[in-house]
């Protein structure tokens, strides 16, 4: 009858793993709209020098996603699929400021709170 067994049951982790590698690691979602998103370094990186080390001689690159392609054609499918519309769709947000991040932490100063329509006073009280 055969082997009901999956051949492979540590799937999982070897994806952590995979996704933890810094050896193709891409450009964070902040480096790309603080640099790259800029008009004249868009235009850089679209008009790149010709360079053999690079998947289609550096000639074919997407600034959104920060990656290189080998054939225009290979680009244009990549700029109809459901990565780079969800990668453009992220981008679109606005970064995180370190401000916002340290007080998530609980580590910046609240400057003003959040105006709400609601008051912690019962009703009919006066003061």
């Amino acid at each position: 009858m055969g082997r009901l067994r999956r051949s492979r049951t540590h799937k999982a982790q070897r994806d952590v793993h995979r996704a933890s590698r810094t050896r193709a690691r891409k450009r964070d979602l902040d480096q790309i709209q603080l640099y790259d998103l800029r008009p004249a370094a868009r235009a850089a990186l679209e008009r790149q020098p010709l360079d053999i080390e690079k998947p289609g001689l550096a000639q074919h690159y997407c600034v959104e996603c920060a990656r290189y392609f080998e054939s225009d054609a290979a680009l244009q499918t990549h700029w109809r699929s459901k990565l780079h519309k969800r990668r453009c769709k992220k981008l679109r947000e606005p970064a995180y400021t370190i401000e916002e991040a340290e007080w998530a932490a609980g580590l910046g100063r609240e400057l003003s709170k959040p105006k709400t329509g609601f008051s912690n006073e019962p009703l009919g009280a006066t003061h």
